[in-house]
């Protein structure tokens, strides 16, 4: 069934043509991912595709109710039922006191509580943990209609989608496959690019050296001898004069040939980034931060309790946890150099936080990345350029910038001080899928140590050699990559999270009991019933695990 057809839309801001799609069909069974480089008009598309807004030029049908998960915008509806409540493990109703994470998840409940045909979501993982996003993926699979969706988690686009719009300069192109095959076909692309512009390139050398040749040829053509007779000379000269215009012809034509050759243009190719330790940053220490006896509370709520920590010098460590669990704490703690943490001594830590604190607002991001720096220019100005601040874009005052830009910069001028340690603390966040692939590349090729926060899978798992998971006040060490730490607990069973579902389980048997005491339709009740046997069955087979 078509859900969505527009055509001939295009959409300004200012004089910058940002939308410029000629057709766009979106059926029934359709689970399309948007990428796009930060401000390519991802945001926007799905806004004039849901008609929350207009085009400029065009038009939109839209066949159905849709839903709308908003990265910024509180949710239309301020009530979910207590079931969608339940599975997303959520209050009922809106509060603007919730943690970012506990919106995300409601504004997601309150678009799939609904009969909608079609859903649309901008960076519905934002301010979640693992855990939270896995039980978005659950629901969204779950979910019978339509699906948009905008993201930087690579992970959510493969195991959700089966098609992906790239926007790239105001125009759309359509890929059929999750984001991973996309990111194939891509890679096939570039690589054709390449081979048609070296074919171009060596059929022009090839015919420019017959030219040449040729014109060789005309010169050597000699004039008749001395002792020639006039009727032989007449005769020797009309015979250079014909090789002579025969290879004059040679050329014109293969001129032509050149001039009709199908031009191709260079591909770009990014240049790697090496970030080599300079010399006087060497750490020969073999732990460089330790964590001992560690404790912390707030209030009556406790974070840690006597936990303790070891990283390694060279290692590459990821730090994760359910939200609250204490994972922004310890990063301060150890920035804060508090008593029950020791530092390797000439340990030098670049840290990057959330608040994107380290970037002097009043500068421009070129005077931001190379202040204190013991990195020449030209390398910052590499570093930026492959962080798409080209041209005259690094003399860009950091408070005009938007807030993946701010990251970029931030990151940058990380890099580019006399560190030999970097923690990073969620610096996915505001990024499009480009330059925090391009942030991945870098920080593999990395040889320092580093210690990093993230909820995005993809990223910590092609990044690190540990993980450190906070969990009961406790800090493990896990000596392997993410895949295989999933891979470990994957085959036992997270007592504390069952826990948690035994308690949902419980608080949803008794809603339905309570339900069932009212007066309802035959289907209702029914309903009701096959609900109460599916849970209950289902809380006895949890309770006996734990």
């Amino acid at each position: 069934m078509l859900l969505i057809e527009c055509g001939e839309i295009k959409k300004y801001f200012g004089d910058r043509l940002i939308l410029d799609i000629e057709n766009l069909k979106v059926y029934s069974d359709d689970r399309i991912g948007i990428v796009g480089l930060n401000g390519s008009g991802k945001t926007t598309l799905i806004n004039i595709l849901s008609q929350r807004s207009d085009p400029d030029e065009g038009w939109v049908k839209l066949n159905g109710k849709a839903g709308y998960i908003s990265q910024n915008e509180a949710p239309d509806s301020k009530s979910i039922s207590s079931e969608m409540a339940s599975r997303l493990g959520i209050n009922t109703i809106w509060s603007e006191n919730m943690s970012g994470g506990e919106k995300t998840r409601f504004k997601s409940a309150a678009a799939l509580d609904g009969e909608g045909s079609i859903l649309f979501a901008d960076e519905p993982t934002s301010n979640l943990d693992i855990d939270g996003i896995e039980i978005m993926e659950e629901r969204f699979i779950e979910y019978r209609g339509a699906l948009i969706i905008i993201s930087h988690d690579r992970s959510f686009l493969d195991k959700l989608c089966s098609k992906i719009i790239e926007i790239e300069n105001g125009s759309i192109k359509i890929y059929n496959g999750n984001y991973s095959y996309y990111k194939e076909q891509k890679t096939l692309e570039s690589k054709r690019v390449q081979f048609e512009y070296d074919e171009y390139v060596n059929e022009k050398k090839r015919l420019e050296r017959v030219i040449t040749e040729t014109k060789q040829k005309v010169k050597s053509i000699n004039g008749p001898p001395k002792r020639m007779g006039n009727s032989e000379a007449r005769l020797h000269k009309m015979g250079g004069q014909k090789a002579k215009k025969n290879l004059d012809k040679k050329v014109k034509n293969v001129a032509k040939r050149i001039e009709h050759l199908e031009l191709k243009e260079k591909p770009i190719v990014q240049s790697k980034i090496k970030m080599d330790i300079l010399d006087t940053g060497k750490l020969h220490n073999k732990i460089i931060i330790e964590g001992k006896k560690i404790n912390k509370k707030f209030g009556r709520n406790i974070i840690f309790n006597n936990a303790e920590f070891n990283i390694y010098n060279g290692t590459k460590t990821a730090l994760i946890g359910p939200n609250g669990s204490g994972k922004s704490t310890l990063i301060k703690m150890i920035i804060n150099n508090e008593d029950s943490i020791k530092i390797a001594h000439g340990a030098k830590i670049g840290y990057f936080s959330q608040d994107m604190s380290i970037l002097d607002s009043s500068l421009s991001i070129i005077d931001n990345v190379t202040e204190s720096s013991p990195y020449s220019e030209s390398f910052a100005r590499l570093l930026l350029a492959r962080l798409l601040f080209k041209g005259d874009s690094i003399y860009k005052r950091v408070d005009l910038l938007s807030g993946g830009e701010q990251v970029k910069a931030s990151f940058a001028k990380i890099l580019l001080q006399d560190i030999n340690m970097l923690i990073l603390d969620e610096p996915t966040n505001y990024l499009d899928i480009y330059s925090l692939e391009v942030i991945e590349e870098t920080l593999r090729e990395y040889d320092k140590t580093l210690l990093v926060v993230s909820h995005d899978r993809r990223f910590i798992d092609s990044i690190v050699n540990q993980v450190m998971v906070i969990e009961n006040q406790k800090i493990k060490l896990f000596n392997c990559t993410y895949a295989e730490y999933t891979e470990k607990i994957s085959n036992k069973p997270n007592k504390e999270n069952i826990r948690q579902e035994i308690i949902l389980l419980e608080n949803r048997l008794s809603q339905i009991v309570g339900k069932l005491s009212m007066q309802l339709k035959k289907e209702e009740m029914e309903a009701l019933d096959r609900e109460y046997y599916k849970t209950s069955d289902k809380l006895k087979r949890l309770k006996s695990i734990c």
